[in-house]
């Protein structure tokens, strides 16, 4: 008997056997993109989305989304506008993430992380776009900086209390998390030297003006209380600044991918949880997910638009510090589901993925060394002078706020009474920010 027709024999028939051999080098290029697109092997289309509307309580706030549209283009009160698109962007940020997570268990290990890199600050990056756009530099900055600030305190010092009120003591490790906060601690320091800059500038200070002579600290503390905004375009640092800012943006962007690799390539093996054994099996097909992720970043990127427009009239009309509203205010909104995942995660043990969300690159780093330079770099594309100079009072916030982190992770074990102070310190600088 040929060899042909033994192999026949060997393999059953199913439904989608040819009737002839026509193709001994597998199925057409047609075939393969049909199956991809009937997702064949995989949760249906239907079963998908069920899985992706139905996973989480959060949906419930999708119905925010039609009203927020309304108001918008309808002319309601901006407080309304404001709420409808405060409340629609948290369940879209809950749905961008959980299509990210999906498409990245089909690409491996490297694509998937890449992916995850490049769409897990997509509502940040989604709003930051909005506010540039429209000329709105303070929200930019300062919802940046409320972002980092609310993972490192807020979500961490939860996961801590959480995490403390069930076990004596959690464990992490060590390495991987000082160098996710070492990674932190060098945006920070971009962030002091642009403000050092302007002072001296302003003061006109050695380099700057040799003949003034020495200054004493309490002049340069006098200084830096009497200026703590950023410096206006026509400002004499401003083009210094924004030197600083853009040469900065590429090499933190460098940095960046650098670590990237670290932590994906060459070091992967510290940033593996051993105790995870468990294999996550997947509720939606490729192209669903693909879809979905598209799908929902327009969305996203509409209501974002909306809430960032409403965002003045709504701090004149009801008294509410735009500071306030960009440091507390929005990342609650963009970060809300990762503040719950972080919290379960450590009430389940899992500290290694508490501190891959709150510290790690999955948040905090992405923002400080991706997603500012990004926007600084795409605002000197569209001619905004976005710069790393922040108000020296936010400065100081992110150092000291940082200073902290690094002092309560470096022993690799985390308790109750930790968590207690990270919070406190986020409360203080809420009230800070909301009396400012």
């Amino acid at each position: 008997m040929p060899l042909a027709n033994i192999k026949e024999l060997d393999m059953p028939a199913t439904e989608y056997s040819p009737l002839i051999d026509g193709h001994p080098n597998g199925p057409p290029t047609g075939s393969k993109f049909k199956n991809f697109i009937l997702a064949r092997d995989e949760p249906g289309w239907l079963d998908s989305y069920k899985f992706l509307l139905l996973d989480s309580w959060m949906n419930i706030l999708l119905v925010c989304i039609p009203f927020s549209f309304a108001a918008h283009h309808l002319n309601w009160d901006a407080g309304l506008v404001f709420l409808f698109s405060f409340f629609a962007i948290i369940p879209l940020a809950k749905l961008l993430g959980e299509s990210t997570e999906q498409l990245s268990m089909k690409l491996g290990q490297t694509l998937g992380g890449l992916l995850n890199a490049s769409f897990g600050n997509a509502v940040e990056v989604i709003v930051g776009i909005a506010a540039l756009i429209q000329g709105e530099l303070r929200i930019v900055q300062t919802s940046m900086l409320g972002s980092i600030l609310s993972n490192l305190l807020l979500v961490l010092g939860m996961s801590f209390f959480a995490g403390g009120l069930r076990y004596q003591e959690s464990h992490f490790q060590q390495t991987a998390a000082q160098t996710s906060s070492s990674l932190m601690t060098l945006a920070c320091l971009t962030l002091v030297i642009p403000a050092a800059y302007h002072t001296a500038k302003a003061a006109g200070q050695e380099p700057f003006n040799p003949k003034t002579g020495a200054v004493l600290p309490t002049d340069v503390l006098a200084s830096l209380l009497k200026d703590t905004s950023p410096p206006l375009p026509d400002n004499a640092s401003q083009r210094g600044l924004l030197l600083i800012s853009h040469g900065t943006a590429i090499l933190l962007l460098l940095i960046y991918f650098s670590y990237l690799f670290f932590q994906l390539k060459s070091h992967a093996d510290l940033f593996k949880d051993e105790n995870d054994t468990e294999e996550e099996i997947p509720g939606m097909s490729m192209v669903a997910a693909t879809f979905a992720l598209l799908g929902v970043t327009l969305i996203t990127s509409f209501c974002a638009d909306f809430l960032v427009s409403s965002i003045e009239e709504t701090a004149n009309k009801y008294s509410i510090p735009k500071a306030f509203i960009g440091v507390i205010l929005l990342p609650l909104v963009s970060n809300a589901a990762e503040h719950v995942t972080s919290v379960w995660m450590a009430l389940k043990g899992k500290m290694e993925l508490t501190i891959g969300i709150a510290v790690g690159s999955s948040i905090v780093s992405q923002i400080a060394v991706f997603v500012i330079p990004t926007l600084i770099l795409i605002g000197w594309a569209i001619g905004q002078p976005l710069t790393l100079y922040f108000a020296d009072f936010e400065t100081v916030v992110l150092f000291v706020s940082v200073l902290l982190v690094n002092l309560l992770i470096q022993d690799g074990k985390s308790n109750y009474m930790e968590g207690m102070m990270l919070m406190s310190l986020y409360i203080i600088i809420a009230l800070a920010f909301w009396v400012s």
